[in-house]
């Protein structure tokens, strides 16, 4: 990875609001942010974009004067794209976009991805069978596994396990799985300047299982992980009971919660932060970050986007380039 690279924006499902919130972020950048980004997409998508917001930039291909660069990735089967429509074309288009952009990390060329949002259904319509881009870009750049993260001002979690149902879940939290989240998440926020991150780990059942009343997942399971990562000198405490351990993270006790499944992450993060949550992807070669909404198809191409969202993942992207200033705490 070059950190000094430029950032690189993924177009996401054309038939979705990507374009356009992607417009009306790069409208608000100074220049010299712009001129740190790269858009990969639809070039004809990304100027119909740029019209309907009223941006006062271009898009450049060449690379040429002080335009926004653009990688070039048409749209296939043009004529099956509708507005606000799941698509085969507009899910291969999302795909390719990342697999572009994917290279383009690897290589150096730019230092973070930010993904505006696809459909899955559009994805595997196209044939692409992945759960999102967190597992589509664990397999494009061959990472073993990989991690999402939600970030916001007050209250941040990172997930033991993501797009599995309840069942699949429960069985995924073992103390190795459970370690390794904790581990990554420590990771993370060590690089964003934190010295000592403190990592609260959420519990699996109601009240931690109560010694084994409500089940044994935290005593036979997440405990040895908890321990293994303190005997790593890790600032990690639990299990603690879900329905308090996000509270106590919101005042400020717990930099970052390790939550055991998507929706016990999920639910209390958008309920305090839904417009400025970022999702950031971890355990890759490579740097992502991306809007934590989908493609709106209902009100796509209407100039109704709200894109404070692309807006807050772009400045989370920023922060991952540069050097931290080590500091003990939010």
């Amino acid at each position: 990875m070059n950190d000094k690279a430029p950032i690189g924006i993924t177009m996401g499902d054309p038939a979705g609001v990507g374009p356009e919130i992607i417009c009306k972020a790069l409208a608000e950048m100074d220049p010299g942010d712009r001129a740190e980004t790269i858009v990969i997409g639809d070039l004809a998508s990304m100027e119909r974009a740029r019209e309907l917001v009223g941006g006062e930039f271009s898009f450049t291909t060449s690379g040429d004067g002080d335009c926004v660069r653009l990688v070039d990735v048409p749209v296939m089967d043009r004529d099956q794209l509708k507005d606000g429509q799941v698509s085969a074309a507009g899910g291969d288009t999302a795909f390719r976009c990342v697999e572009h952009a994917a290279r383009m990390a690897m290589d150096g060329e730019i230092s973070v991805i930010v993904t505006a949002p696809l459909n899955k259904a559009a994805l595997h319509e196209a044939g692409h069978k992945y759960d999102g881009h967190t597992g589509m870009l664990a397999a494009l750049t061959g990472a073993k596994s990989s991690f999402m993260l939600l970030a916001s001002e007050t209250l941040s979690t990172i997930h033991t396990s993501t797009h599995v149902s309840l069942r699949d879940a429960t069985e995924r939290a073992t103390p190795e799985r459970v370690l390794a989240t904790i581990q990554a998440g420590n990771d993370h926020l060590k690089e964003l300047g934190l010295s000592a991150p403190r990592i609260a780990v959420a519990g699996l059942n109601p009240h931690c299982g109560e010694g084994g009343i409500f089940g044994r997942e935290e005593l036979d399971f997440i405990e040895p992980a908890v321990r293994q990562a303190q005997a790593e000198k890790i600032n990690v405490v639990g299990p603690i009971p879900a329905d308090t351990v996000f509270y106590r993270a919101h005042k400020g006790e717990f930099d970052l919660v390790v939550a055991q499944y998507h929706d016990q992450g999920h639910i209390p993060i958008k309920l305090i932060a839904f417009d400025t949550t970022v999702n950031i992807s971890l355990g890759l070669p490579i740097k992502r970050t991306s809007v934590d909404h989908g493609t709106a198809f209902d009100i796509a191409w209407k100039g109704r986007a709200d894109h404070v969202n692309m807006n807050c993942a772009v400045a989370y992207a920023r922060r991952m380039t540069k050097k931290p200033q080590f500091a003990t705490a939010r």
